[in-house]
């Protein structure tokens, strides 16, 4: 058993450096290497920057939807209870 372990470690060993100086080999190495391009990094930036405005900007306008629905039904509530009309008037 021990044998065909070994001659199997060998033989994939070999193949592997085999692999590893031929042209597919030094393509896939030079892959693996390379970085990803200047440009299309600048260019997630930029759509993460236009992004990050986009949510902010809406974050703005929740919160004057919030404030004007909040102020909307505090002034029903008073107006209710000025006119005798509140949940609890009879």
């Amino acid at each position: 058993m021990e044998d065909i372990i070994a001659i199997i470690m060998f033989g994939g060993g070999g193949a592997m450096f085999l692999l590893a100086i031929s042209p597919v080999g030094r393509a896939i190495a030079e892959r693996i290497r390379r970085a990803a391009p200047a440009d299309i990094e600048a260019e997630v930036y930029a759509e993460l920057d236009v992004l990050r405005a986009d949510v902010t900007d809406l974050q703005e306008r929740l919160d004057f939807a919030e404030r004007l629905l909040s102020e909307q039904r505090d002034q029903g509530q008073i107006a209710d209870r000025g006119t005798g009309r509140g949940e609890f008037s009879q």
